[in-house]
């Protein structure tokens, strides 16, 4: 499998799907317990919902993920997938037939909301990262959604699994600008899809840690444009998103990216 990277050579080192090795708050609507690889998961319910109007009931739509419950796997929802499915629940009507691909995936919370909205979804993490696979196959069970393919796209290498992909109207990225030296491998990925279709998007949400590090020079070098999108214009300006204990306090940020050239 080969490495492409633009202006450089290959690269041996590519591992999507990273996490910090601490455990999140416990789930505060556990639906149950089974076994993952001899560890404990526990179903979580997120449940979105919209302001109901006069003289009629809001809508509603639950979402249930697994949480693997072990300090090996970073298989548990964190605050930037909540705010990334509140904007795709906020954009819901938008989504039917529209051809939506999650990378770095894992628990897939965005990605299952766009598959309860109608997209047509494709969940992906790494291919050398095989329970992250398995734990987003768990998640498209839990949600009764058996249309939903999983691939294993590792970020910078250009395999046959990434080539056969069909043109995507939406890219999904939460949490993935994790450690900067992955930056490059995500935006490759991104770029050869943009390629593929010049109009698609890539819908992002990032936790802010640090102030070292900045995409924008990444974005310029490979011909991307980003917008920051206020969280309160989707309702995500709050602590409990989904009736969940996330994302708290943390602060989160909303990007879309495209083609430089392309208007949003």
């Amino acid at each position: 499998m080969a490495t492409w990277r633009r202006g450089g050579g290959p690269r041996a080192r590519s591992l999507g799907a990273r996490r910090p090795p601490l455990l999140p708050p416990a789930p505060d609507s556990p639906l149950g317990e089974r076994g993952f690889r001899g560890h404990v998961v526990r179903a979580q319910c997120f449940r979105f919902s919209e302001e109901p109007g006069p003289g009629a009931e809001g809508a509603v739509l639950e979402v249930h993920v697994p949480q693997v419950l072990h300090l090996q796997y970073g298989m548990y929802v964190w605050p930037c997938a909540v705010v990334l499915a509140q904007y795709l629940w906020f954009h819901r009507r938008s989504l039917p037939g529209k051809a939506v691909l999650e990378i770095g995936g894992g628990v897939s919370l965005p990605g299952i909301m766009a598959a309860k909205c109608g997209a047509e979804v494709i969940l992906s993490d790494s291919s050398e990262l095989p329970h992250c696979l398995e734990v987003c196959w768990q998640s498209c069970q839990m949600n009764n959604l058996p249309q939903v393919r999983i691939i294993g796209l590792t970020w910078g290498h250009m395999s046959q699994e990434l080539l056969a992909l069909p043109p995507q109207d939406i890219l999904l990225a939460s949490d993935v600008f994790f450690e900067p030296e992955d930056f490059e491998d995500i935006l490759t990925t991104v770029y050869f899809l943009m390629q593929k279709n010049p109009k698609v998007q890539l819908w992002s949400t990032y936790q802010v840690r640090s102030a070292d590090w900045s995409l924008e020079a990444l974005l310029y070098k490979w011909d991307m444009k980003c917008v920051h999108i206020p969280l309160e214009s989707f309702d995500a300006d709050k602590e409990n998103i989904a009736e969940s204990a996330l994302p708290g306090r943390h602060t989160v940020e909303m990007l879309v990216i495209s083609f430089a050239k392309d208007s949003l």
